[in-house]
């Protein structure tokens, strides 16, 4: 199965990208406290600190997120609950960052982001179906659920013919 190593890589991805956006937003601050300039007004230590704020804010939601990921492949089940959700949210960071990156990044930074949209999607899906409920009325026990009664089974019973 795919499952395992789709949720290393993802994690292993999501630590990269969280030290990788860290380090970036600290060394954009590290500039910006360095210039004598400020931006409409703004002080430039502000911006400093907003900006390095910013940066482990972000990385720490990106480790979270690989964090997930990591307990998703040692365990080998499905996120639940909170763990679900950060997944999903991830998707939809990793959507809107690459469809922004293009103009000003180059399509190499677009295409890091979708292949990383990709994973986190791939992973939720093959996660979406528990072995048991997959499992269809042939491999069930006899009178385990087939039967009239049982689940799947119709509401109503079928019409009987009425022919004198």
């Amino acid at each position: 199965m795919v499952r395992r190593p789709v949720a290393w890589v993802l994690a292993l991805v999501l630590f990269a990208e969280a030290f990788g956006v860290a380090a970036l937003n600290w060394f954009l601050g590290v500039v910006v406290d360095r210039q004598d300039m400020s931006l409409a007004g703004l002080d430039p230590h502000v911006m400093s600190v907003s900006s390095k704020i910013g940066g482990i804010v972000l990385g720490l939601y990106f480790a979270l997120c690989g964090l997930v990921a990591l307990l998703v492949a040692v365990r080998d089940r499905a996120p639940a609950g909170l763990g679900r959700a950060l997944l999903i949210s991830v998707a939809v960071v990793h959507a809107l960052l690459g469809a922004v990156t293009w103009g000003p990044a180059g399509p190499g930074a677009f295409l890091f982001m979708v292949g990383a949209l990709g994973l986190v999607v791939l992973l939720l899906v093959t996660y979406d179906r528990r072995p048991e409920e997959s499992a269809g009325p042939a491999d069930a026990a006899p009178g385990a659920g087939g039967g009239p009664g049982g689940p799947g089974s119709p509401l109503t019973p079928p019409a009987s013919p009425t022919a004198p």
